[in-house]
């Protein structure tokens, strides 16, 4: 389209506008998007407070009441913004979750990120992170001061009952993504041998560098799958915005632990480890238990039983499970701790999907039509499942199953989880107060 008038064409530079790429499939008009070539959202008419305040309230519902993980959250978000409010499309929405799943960090959030992004920008992807962690980031801080604030008498029961809960839910979890993510002989192989490394070099640099080796296997050994159609995502960053986004994602990797190690700083030291867990834990979810174990146990920062016993609150509680970064942040036995303490966890853990999402978006179409790229993602996935099948092992059974009876409780609630289909929630209450009344 020429404009008619120089001074026309200088008008429509001025104004702040969003262009939300769509081909055919997208345009946003009244509030909603609909079908169309492209469409530009005019922010010098709408602010953007104005339209992020509606993206924060949507996912603050979300927040409080999104029980059942990574998978039950993205049904969740298909019903209301496909299905009920229309703010993209069936196939836009699905190319959203490709992206996400694509990366690393927590799946779900991720998607509740781009979705803001697409709906009102910055602003918005801000407010849909706020809305959808605020809830249950709360609930994990105001556990970890409960428990310091009760006596040991009256935690140790409840608090063995969660650790008992964490066996079930992460054996589960081993369980669910074995089958979906290695589904042949050579996955199966590569899942084994990481759980065999991790277990034989228990170090957090050595699962990085299983998950970086396998990402090569994956490569070299796997299938790559047929190229298929895709349409462009529902949003529009330029690529030098992208750049810069994915130039800071590196500086901060690379550049925490060298400013901890030259400053002598363990607060920056525990920044750089939730910041590292976030940009580097593939599968999101129960995945991030390994990492988040070898960052803030090994180094004597959180104790074994109260990290286990934070993971099993976790599960009773809506919205991302990586708001147990914000436990551990309260549980945190260095500065900062406690109220501080949980806040810098929770945003050193997601700080990776802010700068991840906004970076890769302008490239994503390039990256997913690369069949090579989706072989390694596919090594890579079959490794994470090693990694957590390894904590599953150590330390998670090793200090937790210490009896006959301890087994036999987690495999009940392995049981009721697994094949009754028992809300987690319901099991993390009866366990913990079974744990308390027998003082297990």
């Amino acid at each position: 389209m020429r404009c008619g008038a120089r001074a026309g064409c200088r008008t429509a530079r001025a104004e702040r506008s969003i262009v939300i790429r769509t081909a055919g499939v997208l345009r946003y008009r009244d509030g909603v998007f609909h079908a169309g070539r492209a469409a530009f959202v005019n922010t010098s008419t709408l602010s953007s407070s104005r339209r992020s305040w509606p993206v924060f309230l949507a996912f603050l519902r979300l927040g409080v009441t999104s029980f059942g993980g990574p998978i039950a959250h993205l049904g969740y978000f298909r019903d209301e913004f496909v299905t009920r409010r229309r703010w993209l499309s069936e196939r836009g929405y699905a190319d959203l979750v490709g992206l996400c799943q694509f990366l690393p960090g927590p799946a779900s959030s991720q998607v509740g990120m781009a979705i803001g992004l697409a709906r009102a920008g910055y602003a918005g992807m801000l407010a849909a992170w706020l809305g959808f962690t605020l809830p249950s980031a709360l609930a994990m801080i105001l556990f970890a001061l409960g428990i310091q604030a009760s006596g040991p008498p009256l935690a140790a029961g409840a608090l063995h009952g969660l650790k008992i809960v964490s066996v079930a839910v992460i054996a589960q979890a081993v369980w669910g993504m074995a089958r979906s993510l290695c589904p042949d002989a050579r996955r199966v192989t590569m899942m084994a041998a990481a759980a065999c490394v991790a277990l034989s070099v228990p170090a957090a640099w050595m699962q990085i560098a299983v998950i970086a080796a396998a990402g090569i296997a994956g490569l070299a050994a796997l299938p790559q799958p047929p190229r298929t159609a895709h349409e462009p995502l529902p949003i529009a960053v330029s690529r030098r915005a992208g750049a810069l986004w994915l130039a800071a994602f590196a500086a901060l990797l690379a550049g925490l632990p060298l400013a901890a190690s030259a400053l002598h700083s363990t607060a920056l030291a525990m920044i750089d480890a939730f910041f590292r867990t976030g940009a580097l834990v593939f599968g999101g979810g129960h995945v991030v238990l390994p990492l988040l174990q070898a960052a803030v146990v090994s180094p004597g920062w959180v104790g074994g039983s109260t990290f286990l016993a934070g993971y099993g609150a976790a599960q009773a509680v809506p919205g991302p499970l990586f708001t147990f970064a914000a436990f551990l942040g309260a549980s945190l036995r260095i500065a900062p701790t406690g109220w501080l303490g949980g806040a810098v966890a929770l945003l050193a853990i997601f700080a990776p999907s802010f700068l991840l999402v906004a970076g890769t978006v302008p490239f994503w179409e390039q990256l997913r039509r690369s069949a090579r790229m989706q072989a390694a993602l596919a090594g890579v996935n079959a490794a994470v499942v090693g990694l957590l099948l390894a904590a599953l092992y150590q330390p998670v059974w090793t200090g937790t199953i210490l009896s006959p009876r301890d087994f036999g409780a987690a495999l009940v609630a392995f049981v009721a989880l697994t094949f009754w289909r028992v809300p987690p929630w319901t099991v993390v209450i009866v366990a913990s107060i079974a744990g308390w009344l027998a003082g297990i």
